[in-house]
């Protein structure tokens, strides 16, 4: 599992990549749904939130030699589904928004002490693995030491890594002297975290993306988009450690409401606009291979 790779701004900016608006939009709209999309389908949602033709076929191309999309062509059209490795992301990303969520106020007072020790000249695989790790909500505590709180699915995490077989993982709990809240902060960026919340409620909440996106599936898509970033590379922490009140619990509500209100105007026009053709047995097939 290869989490998808993109970079927020530093400022109240949010920088909406059409790669990854691309792949919400199949996350929420074809995921599920043995279908291929057509380019014009695809150019005309994207024109929905900005993103121009040009943008919008240059990234598809991308996502198609990067094994995010596979292409079929019927007569002049030219049709667009979801690989193997696209599922698996998009799958990952619906557990973590939909079930997971933003607030951890669920937490068993366990964390997970992770380290490895790889050969100096194993970079590339050593930077997968921290990608890895980050992804799945760890942080480096100090010497090589990761921790996360709870017990995450480590078989999965490390999956398809080189680097698997040089992790020692162990569940503990703290000592009573030591101050975990306080240790927070040594590990993760909590003003950063919070940042993020917070840059979604000024511009969800009557702020600029509220008033600048109108149109019911352009304007779901974004807001999709902008919660997915916001969540990025949430590591789930006790909501009880955490600085109160906690931007993410506001902002949550928020994303569910406006969620709710949107949907069903949006998915009636992906239904009316959508051109979709369905996907063959060996065209899945090929997807898992590419994915692989």
């Amino acid at each position: 599992m290869e989490p998808v790779q993109d970079v927020q701004p530093q400022d109240d900016e949010v920088v909406l990549r059409p790669e990854s608006l691309l792949l919400t939009f199949y996350g929420a709209h074809v995921l599920g749904r043995p279908v291929m999309v057509a380019t014009p389908s695809l150019i005309d949602v994207m024109e929905r939130v900005g993103v121009s033709p040009h943008a919008t076929r240059s990234a598809i191309a991308r996502m198609v030699t990067r094994g995010r999309l596979v292409a079929r062509r019927r007569g002049r059209q030219v049709y667009y589904g979801l690989t193997a490795a696209s599922i698996e992301v998009l799958n990952d990303g619906y557990v973590r928004i939909w079930r997971t969520g933003a607030v951890n106020r669920h937490w068993d007072g366990r964390w997970t002490l992770l380290s490895f020790k790889l050969p100096e000249s194993w970079q590339r695989q050593r930077h997968e693995l921290r990608t890895r790790l980050l992804w799945a909500g760890f942080g480096p505590l100090q010497g090589g030491l990761w921790i996360a709180p709870s017990v995450p699915d480590l078989d999965r995490i490390l999956s398809g890594l080189e680097a698997a077989e040089h992790v020692r993982a162990f569940v503990a709990q703290p000592h009573a002297a030591v101050d975990v809240a306080g240790m927070l902060g040594d590990v993760w960026d909590i003003p950063g975290l919070a940042r993020r919340y917070e840059r979604f409620l000024e511009r969800w909440d009557g702020g600029v993306a509220d008033r600048t996106h109108t149109e019911p599936l352009g304007r779901l898509l974004a807001l999709q988009e902008e919660w997915r970033l916001a969540m990025r590379q949430e590591p789930h922490l006790p909501v009880e450690l955490l600085p109160q009140p906690w931007p993410a619990e506001r902002a949550q509500e928020l994303f569910h409401r406006l969620h709710a209100e949107m949907e069903v105007q949006a998915r009636a026009e992906v239904a009316r606009v959508l051109d979709t053709i369905p996907v063959t047995e060996g065209e899945q097939d090929a997807a898992d291979v590419d994915g692989a």
